[in-house]
């Protein structure tokens, strides 16, 4: 997610009426309508209002909104919150993309050990195995 992205994601999270709306969202899609309904039985909201409200939700990526004849069906956009918690997470862990790419260096640096030619022409031993006798 971008850091432009990830603003707009989580300036719309900012406000407690769009926060109720993805918790109610979170149980599965559901009709504006019935999202109205909720949202007034909370505090005092117009429908134009829920509206804006699920407009700033859409545009951020966190809903989706399907329509059927005249109605609008709302749900969670899977997407939208996975780019929100990616980003959330690299600010946890700001090096774990490169955890996967660094373990396959690893590996590759453990293989190239094992199959290296020494000058004579053996392949070379971990530094465990070059002990000298005694």
């Amino acid at each position: 997610m971008t850091r432009a992205a990830a603003t707009g994601a989580f300036e719309a999270l900012g406000d407690p009426v769009r926060r109720h709306v993805l918790e109610l969202l979170a149980a599965g899609e559901r009709p504006a309508g019935e999202i109205v309904v909720a949202l007034q039985a909370r505090a005092p909201i117009s429908q134009p209002g829920v509206s804006q409200h699920l407009r700033v939700l859409r545009d951020a990526g966190l809903v989706t909104v399907r329509a059927e004849g005249p109605r609008r069906f709302y749900a969670l956009d899977p997407d939208g919150l996975d780019a929100a918690r990616a980003w959330l997470a690299e600010l946890v862990d700001p090096l774990a993309q490169f955890a996967q790419p660094l373990d396959a260096l690893a590996t590759e640096v453990a293989r190239g050990r094992r199959t290296r030619p020494t000058t004579t022409g053996q392949p070379d031993r971990p530094a465990a195995d070059r002990r000298r006798p005694a």
